[in-house]
This record gives C-alpha cells, sequence and structure tokens, in this order.
C-alpha cells in the first residue's frame, strides 16, 4: 500500500487521501483504550496518514490533549484539524459562534495540542443568534495572528456556504457522506466545487454500521450516542442492514471487506474528498488503509449505486436536538 495524497482548496495543505476521524478516541461510541488509541495514532502516521481530525468538544478537551500529547515528537509530520463552536451544557450541546468565545477557544485548543498553530480549523455548528460573517472574521483574525493557518466549516448549506467564502477564503467542508448519506450530493458538492472547496467526509463508514459491526440484536456500550440515534435502533435499524447485505456482498465478490468497498467508493467521487474514517484500534485502521488499493470500475460503481436505496439511510442521523444544529 502506498498513501495517495491530494491538495485542500486550491492552497493546500497537500494531505492523505485517506484521514483519521479521532472521535471514537473521546468514547462517543464507548469507552476507549487511551494506551491503543496513542497506538493507533502512531501506526496511522506510519501508514501515510497525515491528516488527524478532532475538535474541542471531543471529551471537553481530552481528545485535543490526547492527540496533543501523542503527535508532539511527530507534529511536523501531521495535520492538525479541530473545530470550535459548540459547548456542552447541562441541557446539552450548544453551537457558540460569538467571536469572543471563538478566540479564547482557539487559545484552549493550541494548549492542549501542543502547538503554537493549527492548521484547519473549523466551525463546527453555525450559531443561528450569530451572523456567519461575524463567526468567519473571528477565524480570518486568527489566521491573521498566525493561530489558524485556514478555515473550514462543517454541517452548512450551500447558501451560508458562499456567505462565509465572501468574507474569506474556505478550504474545507466537513460533512456526513458515505454510501448510505448522500444528501451533500444536491447542492453542496456542486457549490464546493465551483468554489475550488474540498469536501471532508466523516461518518464514511456509518458510524460502524457499513462494516457490518453492527447487527440487529446489538446492544451499545453505555455512553455510545448510537443508542438513541434513529437510524442504529428499532424498525429503521431493521430496514437499514438491508444496506449492509447489499454492500457486504459486492466487497465479497470483489475480495475486499465491506469497510475498505464505502472508503474506496468515497475515494472514487473525486480527489477534492477526503474521508476520515473513525478508528481507535490498531486492527480497524489497517482494514481501512487498505481502501487505498482498492480501485473500482465503472462497471462497479453502477452495480453499487443500482444495489442501494436512492434515498439512503432510513431515518435521521441525530436525535431531534442536534439535528436542529444542522444548517440546512
Amino acid at each position: 500500500m502506498s498513501m495517495r495524497t491530494t491538495n485542500l482548496g486550491t492552497t493546500g495543505p497537500v494531505v492523505s487521501r485517506l484521514g483519521l476521524g479521532c472521535m471514537s478516541m473521546a468514547g462517543s461510541y464507548g469507552s476507549a483504550d487511551p494506551d491503543e488509541a496513542r497506538a493507533t495514532l502512531a501506526a496511522a502516521l506510519d501508514g501515510g496518514i497525515t491528516l488527524f481530525d478532532t475538535g474541542d468538544f471531543y471529551g471537553d478537551g481530552a481528545n485535543e490533549e490526547l492527540l496533543g500529547s501523542a503527535l508532539a515528537s511527530r507534529r511536523d509530520k501531521a495535520v492538525l484539524a479541530t473545530k470550535t463552536g459548540v459547548r456542552r451544557t447541562a441541557d446539552g450541546l450548544v453551537a457558540d459562534g460569538r467571536p469572543d468565545y471563538l478566540r479564547q477557544a482557539c487559545d484552549a485548543s493550541l494548549r492542549r495540542l501542543r502547538t503554537d498553530h493549527i492548521d484547519l480549523y473549523y466551525l463546527a455548528r453555525i450559531d443561528p443568534q450569530v451572523p456567519i460573517e461575524d463567526s468567519v472574521g473571528a477565524l480570518a483574525g486568527l489566521v491573521e495572528a498566525g493561530k489558524v493557518r485556514r478555515i473550514g466549516l462543517s454541517e452548512v448549506s450551500a447558501a451560508t456556504l458562499r456567505r462565509a467564502h465572501a468574507v474569506h477564503p474556505i478550504t474545507v467542508l466537513q460533512t456526513e457522506y458515505s454510501l448510505w448519506e448522500r444528501h451533500v450530493e444536491d447542492d453542496v458538492l456542486p457549490a464546493l466545487r465551483e468554489l475550488s472547496i474540498s469536501l471532508v467526509a466523516y461518518s464514511p463508514l456509518g458510524r460502524g454500521l457499513l462494516t457490518g459491526a453492527v447487527r440487529a440484536g446489538t446492544r451499545f456500550a453505555s455512553g455510545d450516542f448510537r443508542a438513541t440515534a434513529p437510524r442504529y435502533t428499532g424498525a429503521n435499524l431493521t430496514a437499514n442492514l438491508g444496506t449492509v447485505e447489499a454492500v457486504s456482498a459486492i466487497a465479497a465478490d470483489l475480495g475486499a471487506t465491506p469497510a475498505q468497498l464505502a472508503l474506496a467508493w468515497l475515494l472514487a467521487r473525486g480527489t477534492d474528498i477526503v474521508p476520515i474514517p473513525g478508528s481507535s484500534r490498531r486492527t480497524h485502521l489497517h482494514d481501512n488503509l487498505a481502501a487505498i488499493d482498492l480501485r473500482l470500475t465503472p462497471d462497479d460503481l453502477a452495480r453499487i449505486d443500482a444495489a442501494l436505496p436512492p434515498a439512503g439511510a432510513r431515518g435521521d442521523r441525530y436525535g431531534t436536538h442536534s439535528m436542529t444544529m444542522i444548517d440546512q
């Protein structure tokens, strides 16, 4: 396996075609082993991965601290991406795009990441109480101060993207994109390509479901948010397992795992798309890395499209509160 690379946006940085999503190392899917997480981060670098994705609200900063510690000796090899603009409160997550908060959050992330600059800084969610121009203006100030190299957005509509890009160049938009979640193809992806903005695809494996790791009788561990996510429970899960069967059958015919097929499909969508599968274990990481060598033919892609439901997964991606935080 030889890792391929691509540019984010029009001005770089150059990153690996596969990145590493680090949220699962903060316990979002149940407990995580910090020693195994550190070993996975080192193995990712050894395997050619250079883009590492975290957020200041992953484990209330603990995930950033883990990356800062684990990658400190190899900081020059890593492109660090983190997010802000979301706070945890007694009532759950809330968006906070106030300029003062964003500036304070950036300084805190720099300390936890043990670095003097953030390579890619995302506004994780849009605060409906703050004009996007004000939030992006604050992030632009962080670029001018040398604390941030480039700006990204997460889960925004094409209209919001255009407003933000008019204030300061947006390098990357991050959103969920996978075989069973293709909403981005309607309006957002065409806008990205018009503006030469890259797409970082999170949850490219359907939060584990597309790998076959989730079954009809699966009981999610304590703290695993999938236990309350609509598409992973009840009748929705039963319906969605049909997608898993279709993916598994095609993967078997190609001599690949379902995860490798799902990632290869995204890689085939364009060099401006960088999937960031989340792995907190080396076994999963190595399985994902092998997707780099799986080249899908036009016939393979046509077969995949024909086998999967056009509407994608059944059920919302998140619970009601979290869905209200996604810019439609």
